[in-house]
């Protein structure tokens, strides 16, 4: 999908990461421009400007399905992913995903696409890297690498 929100990736045509916390006016553009869904990763516990149920309110007043899969850098494991993929499953696309700054929303993304396509943990951060998500020095890019490989 071709959205004109900055900081926007589109990963494929039914999976795009936002690289910031979308406020009410992003959350209606996000409608208008096609999508049908919200994933929000951030944690109850993070400090942000708009809660998590104030998000599915105003996600649903937009007319898009809202998903909150929290997820944290500590919590993070092969069960968090695996819920995740059976409920994105669920969801209708295009389906935008978001947490604080695209990172954990990206890691979900490139995991899921991974485990879709069968692709390496290696493959896994090169897509990534292509769209401009680098997550190679990062130490969620290592469990993307290597849930992919346990998944592949």
């Amino acid at each position: 999908m071709n959205i004109d929100m900055d900081n926007v990736i589109n990963i494929d045509s039914n999976l795009s990461v936002a690289r910031f916390a979308p406020c009410s006016a992003d959350l209606k553009k996000a409608a208008e421009q096609g999508f049908m869904s919200i994933v929000n990763f951030r944690t109850s516990e993070e400090k942000q400007e708009v809660q998590p149920g104030e998000e599915q309110r105003l996600a649903e007043r937009a007319g898009l399905t809202y998903l909150h899969h929290p997820v944290s850098a500590e919590t993070l494991d092969d069960v968090t992913v695996d819920i995740f993929r059976h409920r994105l499953a669920k969801l209708p696309t295009p389906v935008l995903l978001h947490c604080a700054s695209g990172k954990r929303a990206g890691a979900m993304a490139l995991m899921a696409r991974a485990v879709e396509d069968g692709l390496t943990g290696e493959e896994a951060i090169a897509l990534g890297q292509k769209y401009g998500l680098d997550l190679s020095e990062e130490k969620i890019g290592a469990f993307v690498k290597s849930y992919a490989d346990r998944n592949a």
